[in-house]
């Protein structure tokens, strides 16, 4: 099953992959990212015997462009387990990610075992403009970005070889080890529709107003010593979240703190 629909009749595009059976992390991906962001770590998943499952947020891929929040993506989330029958999972989120799986640990909390925080940024916005007029803003400079990714163009490697060169170097050398057509079709996938990413851009500077006062589960904070623009996160997350683990690998980047860690993470989650 590639597309649910959800209760409003908007539809949402998921992956769930990894082991045939056993306990389900439900992964929330950065930006401009998509669900086969997860698919990276289905080989570790089989190995520690876990189900991964990703969906796309609204305006990625084919999930229908709507007016979202960190609240109603979480939400969205709990919809789509309904439809799957999948009772509890532990939330893993991936830079702009993690704050969605923080937001579905706080308001789900009889569904979440687990909550993973993978190199995400301190939520401190300020923002008092309206999301979708922020989002107008950031535009003109995205789209000149996703114009010279060149997602339109058919040759897989040329454009994975784009999608790479954006990257510092060990970030780059863990998405050249992924297969081609991999990597090129997470590209087109995240860039089809410009909603997703502005959406995200925009939620980034709004104020936080999810309670993560009620977040009960066992909440693990991973981030890299070298990515200096996320590392704040670390402070500020574990300075709301109760009890939360911290670890801070040295000498890793942003993408590598989870892409090269994936066993360590799921075998914690779970």
């Amino acid at each position: 099953m590639e597309i649910v629909t959800l209760p409003d009749g908007r539809q949402a595009q998921l992956w769930l992959g990894g082991a045939d059976e056993g306990p389900v992390v439900l992964f929330f991906h950065g930006c401009p990212d998509t669900r086969w962001a997860a698919r990276s770590g289905a080989g570790a998943a089989r190995e520690v015997g876990v189900r991964l499952l990703c969906v796309n947020r609204p305006g990625y891929g084919r999930s229908s462009r709507a007016a979202s929040t960190h609240a109603s993506v979480a939400d969205d989330a709990a919809a789509v387990l309904d439809v799957l029958d999948i009772a509890d999972v532990a939330a893993l989120g991936m830079s702009v990610g993690g704050a969605y799986a923080a937001a579905f640990a706080a308001r789900h909390p009889d569904r979440s075992g687990a909550l993973g925080i993978v190199a995400t940024l301190p939520m401190e916005g300020t923002a008092t403009e309206p999301v979708e007029e922020a989002m107008e803003r950031v535009r003109p400079e995205f789209s000149a970005w996703a114009a010279a990714i060149e997602v339109s163009d058919p040759d897989d490697a040329a454009l994975a070889g784009r999608w790479a060169a954006s990257l510092p170097d060990q970030d780059a050398a863990l998405v050249r080890a992924l297969p081609v057509a991999d990597v090129a079709a997470s590209a087109r996938e995240a860039l089809v529709d410009h909603h997703g990413f502005l959406r995200d851009a925009a939620l980034l500077h709004q104020p936080w107003t999810v309670d993560l006062a009620s977040i009960a589960c066992r909440t693990h904070l991973w981030y890299g010593e070298a990515d200096q623009r996320a590392l704040p996160g670390a402070a500020w997350w574990a300075g709301r979240i109760a009890g939360a683990d911290v670890v801070v690998r040295p000498g890793t980047t942003h993408l590598a703190t989870l892409a090269a860690h994936w066993p360590d993470v799921l075998t914690a989650l779970t």
